[in-house]
């Protein structure tokens, strides 16, 4: 059975995103190399560190669903019907769009919470993993017990304020494994596993 996985990339205060829900300079490792590589959309390409490229093709390659909020697909217009990673995304949301220019694309919009969008997502992953997007939707489904590891795309800036990157998190502490680290050019990505 596949794993459900929460990542992000984050600050070194420990935010996702500015208050806004811009990521600024947080997202800059993503285009400063030379090897580049895709995700579910090959019209969106990235150029990395050849460390970083391996090292996010591997873990993308692993994810078949994903789940995320209704405030990062309104950010991205649910990157225009195309789900950047994976196959398909579940959506949590009070209610589903009515307006929604691309009604069918493979996105799933779950007004049951997130524990019903991670179970859906898990049934359409079957033996592939599930990525669950950091920040409130992450938190809750960590709460839950539902995440089994964590990425952290650490990048050297501090935004002093934002989305956290487990949200409104306050339960009781959780102890990870020690990380898998992978030195790429402005980030270091860190791979921890759930104790």
């Amino acid at each position: 059975m596949g794993k459900v996985i929460t990542g992000a990339t984050m600050s070194l205060d420990g935010f996702i995103a500015d208050p806004s829900g811009g990521v600024g300079p947080l997202f800059d490792w993503y285009f400063n190399g030379d090897v580049e590589f895709t995700g579910a959309d090959p019209d969106r390409v990235f150029r990395t560190s050849a460390a970083s490229a391996e090292y996010t093709r591997a873990a993308w390659a692993g994810i078949r669903a994903s789940v995320i909020g209704r405030r990062l697909f309104e950010l991205t217009n649910g990157w225009n019907g195309r789900p950047p990673v994976g196959e398909a995304v579940f959506v949590v949301t009070h209610q589903a769009p009515t307006d929604w220019d691309v009604p069918d694309a493979p996105f799933t919009f779950v007004t049951d919470g997130v524990p019903s969008a991670v179970a859906q997502a898990k049934a359409f992953a079957g033996d592939m993993d599930v990525s669950v997007n950091a920040g409130n939707i992450g938190g809750q489904a960590l709460e839950a017990g539902l995440v089994d590891e964590v990425g952290v795309d650490l990048v050297p800036v501090v935004l002093g304020g934002g989305v956290r990157f487990f949200g409104d998190y306050a339960g009781s502490p959780l102890l990870l494994e020690n990380p898998r680290v992978v030195q790429g050019d402005r980030v270091t990505h860190l791979h921890y596993r759930l104790r």
